[in-house]
């Protein structure tokens, strides 16, 4: 015989794992937080110094570039 869907198996939300999770995304918080200004100081100075701006293509630019009509022609 099957389960109907409105009576319960018995499963219920694992407290133990929820409290170790929001423990664990707390002390991540607290160790990041004073950190953020420096990763944002050392992602700009990536991208002025050693980040080689490169072009992205495009199909528009493939399609240019190859010699082929215009996509609505």
């Amino acid at each position: 015989m099957s389960i109907k869907v409105s009576e319960s198996t018995g499963y219920g939300p694992n407290t133990q794992m929820s409290v170790f999770g929001y423990v664990m995304a707390a002390i991540l918080v607290i160790i990041l937080l004073p950190l953020l200004p420096v990763i944002v100081l050392a992602w700009i100075l990536w991208k002025v110094f050693v980040s080689a701006e490169d072009i992205e293509h495009s199909f528009a630019d493939w399609r240019r570039e190859s010699g082929r009509p215009p996509s609505g022609s």
